[in-house]
């Protein structure tokens, strides 16, 4: 956010119809937060608009007196802050004997933790602690044994200082984590659950709104769609909208696009294909293909351990087509494959491809 510096007198020059006219964009877009930054200027300084009509050219001398003209793209995660210039890693912690790809591998809070300190060490950006396994087939859990299983691994991961996700649909483990210091609520069936919108709203946590067509018992018997982007596209929109009418703001939202859950392998393929189309909701896009059973149909791996190299190449397209966050079970693998990514220089940018009205504003 631009504040007015009084210190600093600058020129202006721009007509008050174009000035609203760039404040009805979105305002995350450097022309509004530069505006609005202008507005604010010019109302403390009293400098008046020029009435000329039209487009102006805001000159390159004014931003060189807003040293704190920063546009990185950035997610709130409670006192925590994910820098979105590259894709975040969430590290998964299954605390469940009879997870798909990690079994009983995690079965109390030390070994949670020593696993997790692992993760951060290499290189992790979220924590995410599920208690109940919604891998195709699995059978709900009671309230009580899915609090018993994470309560005491969210307090023993609060140590190593990293953003903790609590995967769960129960709005009483939701507040029960959040409580206990989780920032971000993952959860599969969008916070359709009996009071899971109240709760995830209450907890002030933000928040993984996920398509699933189905339940985990039954999501992968013959999942049929007419146009699997479609309808995912148009369930998270449902979804999205739910949750603003009932007062969570956007600004607390993920999306994701339910990879593996009602969805066949060409499914999956075919919206890691179109991910960009979800770039729309303007909100950041997570992606879970690790060590999933379309990886291991594809690689005709068996093993869910096996599925590493297959997961690895999923996750930079998904990357390339602007997935925000790669949920994954192997951490180090995933950031060195994301930093390699990061390090090819981006192509330049041709004028032709950026607006007429960002050109003015940078000459």
């Amino acid at each position: 956010m631009f504040e007015p510096n009084p210190k600093e007198p600058f020129a202006l020059s721009l007509s008050k119809g174009r000035a609203a006219q760039i404040l009805t964009q979105p305002q995350h877009s450097v022309q509004h937060q530069a505006c609005g930054y202008m507005l604010r200027r010019a109302q403390h300084e009293r400098v008046s608009f020029n009435a000329t009509p039209g487009l102006e050219r805001i000159s390159k001398p004014v931003f060189k007196h807003i040293p704190m003209f920063d546009t990185t793209p950035t997610f709130a995660l409670g006192r925590y802050s994910l820098n979105l210039t590259r894709p975040q890693v969430m590290g998964i912690l299954n605390i469940t004997p009879d997870s798909f790809a990690d079994g009983a591998r995690i079965s109390n809070s030390n070994q949670a933790l020593e696993i997790a300190a692992q993760m951060v060490a290499d290189g992790v950006d979220i924590l995410d602690v599920g208690g109940e396994s919604t891998r195709p087939g699995a059978v709900p859990i009671s309230l009580q044994e899915e609090l018993d299983r994470v309560m005491p691994v969210i307090e023993a991961l609060k140590a190593l200082d990293k953003p903790i996700s609590i995967d769960t649909s129960k709005a009483e483990v939701m507040r029960a984590a959040t409580r206990a210091g989780a920032v971000l609520i993952n959860d599969v069936y969008a916070l359709r659950g009996e009071g899971a919108l109240s709760a995830a709203i209450e907890s002030g946590a933000a928040v993984v709104l996920m398509h699933m067509q189905g339940e985990p018992r039954d999501m992968q018997h013959a999942p049929q769609y007419l146009d699997v982007v479609e309808e995912v596209a148009r369930f998270l929109t449902e979804r999205i909208f739910a949750a603003q009418m009932a007062g969570l703001d956007k600004k607390r939202v993920i999306v994701d696009p339910g990879f593996g859950f009602g969805k066949t392998t060409a499914h999956n393929m075919e919206l890691l294909g179109q991910l960009k189309r979800f770039s729309q909701f303007e909100c950041p896009v997570l992606v879970g293909l690790s060590r999933k059973g379309s990886i291991g149909e594809l690689t005709q791996q068996k093993q869910a351990s096996d599925r590493v190299a297959g997961s690895l190449a999923a996750h930079i397209v998904a990357a390339q087509r602007g997935a925000a966050i790669i949920r994954t079970h192997d951490v180090r693998a995933t950031v060195d494959a994301l930093r390699v990514l990061q390090a090819i220089p981006q192509a330049r940018v041709d004028k032709a491809s950026v607006s007429p009205d960002l050109m003015a504003m940078f000459g």
